[in-house]
């Protein structure tokens, strides 16, 4: 073993080891009966059941991904299908 592997392998063991979990309740954010558009679902089939979004921003990339925003949440279209339906973070007041 060299110098330094033996340096390593009696420091190491010295020092303290720990972790702390952290957990985000992103399930809890928004509105608890809000269904949001399914992947596959239609562009118009959105429009029929939620109606106009809140702003729809144009086509970007390629393939073209369109954004329409609505109040609480964003669905995300590729060929005017869902591909994604994201809820916006609803910040809470601290608890003191």
């Amino acid at each position: 073993m060299t110098r330094h592997g033996l340096l390593l392998a009696l420091i190491l063991p010295t020092l303290p080891v720990c972790a702390e979990t952290l957990s985000i309740p992103l399930g809890q954010q928004g509105e608890a009966g809000l269904t949001l558009p399914i992947r596959g679902e239609s562009q118009r089939a959105v429009l029929e059941r939620l109606g106009l979004p809140d702003q729809e921003h144009p086509a970007v990339g390629q393939p073209p991904i369109v954004r329409w925003d609505y109040r609480e949440f964003s669905v995300y279209f590729e060929s005017g299908r869902v591909i994604d339906s994201v809820r916006h973070h609803q910040p809470r007041t601290p608890r003191e």
